[in-house]
């Protein structure tokens, strides 16, 4: 069954009465080319389990479950099930979750389904989750090794940005914290159905084995850092003196002690910066 087949795709869905939710940001895969590479990107192989989340009618998830030894996806939509059962029949290393990836046990699945195996997730993302969900995967510290997703264009040009460059904002500090985060490759919006209005990207982070910080020193940091860029066009001094409630004046000493001028914005400090400035005002605010 070829899952990329327009015609195919729109007799399957017809028949089990399905019709796309835009509330979900259902867009699927028709561009026979992107689903294998993701897959090949994306550590699926022998010796691993991967992590779905949102599966459309199994284009990603057929292709990931042709390579790794398991596959487990969550997918919230209820009428996708039967559609499933049927594109997906024959495969005996895949395994459903009808569930909310915000509310479902990931930690659990992937503790239970993948026992013995290297773990990571594969997705092609809906737009509108896109944020939280990497975000809840960062910081849910999973035992996963990476993350490999299709995003939007400028959503991926955020994340794969340099910390310090005018493209970065608080989801860039945030991928750069707990891993590296590249660009694979690019695909137009002519390779889903329906046709979103923009173009995607698929990205790779892989995720650092060890914290970078302290639990305290990350708690106080991801503070520091959500002050700065919620206020980006200020100063560091003004922006955390408001939201943080940091004397400006212990702010000036600090930025003076890592050589940056008292006008400097968050936006501008690197990731080593970032990280000075956060202990040094940890430091002073005691």
């Amino acid at each position: 069954m070829e899952l990329t087949n327009i015609a195919t795709v729109r007799e399957i869905l017809s028949r089990h009465g399905f019709s796309f939710s835009k509330g979900l940001g259902q867009n699927f895969i028709i561009n026979p080319g992107i689903c294998p590479e993701i897959a090949e990107n994306g550590n699926a192989q022998p010796g691993w389990g991967i992590l779905e989340i949102g599966t459309g009618i199994g284009v990603l998830t057929k292709e990931l479950a042709l390579r790794a030894d398991k596959v487990s996806a969550v997918e919230i939509d209820t009428r996708l099930l039967p559609v499933l059962e049927e594109t997906l029949a024959g495969f005996d290393n895949i395994k459903i979750y009808n569930e909310d990836v915000m509310k479902a046990d990931l930690r659990g699945i992937i503790e239970r389904d993948f026992a013995g195996l290297h773990a990571a997730v594969c997705a092609n993302l809906p737009y509108y989750i896109t944020s939280p969900v990497l975000m809840l995967l960062l910081e849910s510290r999973l035992p996963i090794e990476s993350i490999t997703v299709m995003v939007q264009k400028e959503a991926a040009q955020r994340l794969c940005a340099k910390v310090g460059t005018r493209d970065a904002g608080a989801i860039t500090v945030g991928v750069n914290y707990y891993g590296t985060a590249r660009q694979l490759f690019g695909v137009s919006r002519g390779s889903f159905m329906p046709a979103p209005n923009v173009d995607s990207a698929v990205i790779r982070i892989d995720i650092n084995k060890e914290p970078r910080l302290a639990p305290d020193e990350e708690e106080f940091f991801f503070r520091v850092v959500k002050a700065g860029f919620s206020q980006r066009r200020k100063t560091v001094a003004n922006a955390l003196s408001s939201l943080l409630g940091a004397d400006k004046e212990k702010v000036y000493q600090v930025l003076r002690e890592l050589g940056l001028p008292e006008t400097s914005r968050i936006e501008a400090l690197d990731m080593q910066q970032l990280t000075e400035l956060s202990a040094g005002l940890m430091k002073l605010m005691k």
